[in-house]
C-alpha cells in the first residue's frame, strides 16, 4: 500500500472508462457547480482475510424509495455536522454501516472526487486499509448484504463488462460495468473502482 500511496492519481481519466453512456453532460464542472451539490464521504476498504488474501468490501444497498436503492456501492454517506472533514465522514459511516472502528483503519490516501447525478452528491472516495481481519457488523436499516472481493478478482480485465441497464440516465442503455461476486457495478462507484484498480496495476 506504501507504494500505492505515491503513484499520481489517474483521476478523470479512470472515471471516464466507466462513465455511463448518456450522462457526459452532467459530469461537466458548469453544470455541476449550478446543482449546488452536497459532499460526501466513502471508504474503498482493503483488508486481509484469514487466510491472508487481500480483500476488498463492498456493501449492497437495501431496497428502499432512495435513488441508490438495490445498489452496488461503498460504505460511506453524507458529511454531518460532528465530522472533522469529509475523510472523518468516510470513517465514521463506515463504522456505521459495516462496524469497523476507525482506529482500525489506515486511510492510504484520498482518490478523485467524483459527482453522482440523481441524488446531487459531490463523493469525496479514500482508499483504507485494515490493520487486521474485521469482525463486520452490518446495519440492517442500511445494508442488504457485505459483498468481499478477492483483490486477484478485481483487477482481472475480464471483469470489466457492458451491461443494459435501465437507469436514471436513460432506458436500456449500455453501461460500461464491473461484474464481481455475479453482481454489477456500475456508476459513480464503478469510476471510483476503476481509478483504485489502476493504482493497483502499477505496483501488482
Amino acid at each position: 500500500m506504501s507504494k500505492v500511496k505515491k503513484i499520481p492519481l489517474t483521476g478523470l481519466k479512470a472515471h471516464q472508462e466507466m462513465i455511463p453512456l448518456n450522462s457526459e453532460v452532467e459530469l461537466r464542472e458548469e453544470f455541476i457547480k449550478k446543482k449546488k451539490p452536497q459532499d460526501a464521504g466513502v471508504l474503498a476498504l482493503f483488508y486481509p482475510s484469514v487466510s491472508q488474501e487481500t480483500m476488498l468490501l463492498l456493501i449492497l444497498r437495501n431496497t428502499t424509495p432512495g435513488v441508490h436503492s438495490g445498489q452496488m456501492g461503498f460504505p460511506g454517506g453524507r458529511i454531518e455536522a460532528q465530522d472533522k472533514n469529509l475523510e472523518d465522514t468516510a470513517l465514521r459511516e463506515t463504522y456505521e454501516e459495516i462496524g469497523v472502528l476507525p482506529s482500525n483503519i489506515s486511510i492510504v490516501r484520498k482518490l478523485t472526487k467524483t459527482y453522482i447525478p440523481p441524488s446531487n452528491f459531490w463523493v469525496h472516495p479514500y482508499l483504507g486499509l485494515a490493520k487486521k481481519t474485521p469482525k463486520f457488523r452490518r446495519q440492517e436499516t442500511e445494508v442488504e448484504q457485505l459483498v468481499p472481493i478477492k483483490l486477484v478478482d478485481f483487477l482481472n480485465e475480464k471483469n470489466i463488462v457492458k451491461e443494459t441497464l435501465s437507469t436514471s440516465y436513460g432506458e436500456y442503455i449500455d453501461v460500461p460495468a464491473f461484474s464481481l461476486n455475479n453482481k454489477i457495478v456500475w456508476g459513480a462507484t464503478a469510476m471510483v473502482l476503476n481509478e483504485v484498480k489502476t493504482l493497483f496495476k502499477e505496483v501488482y
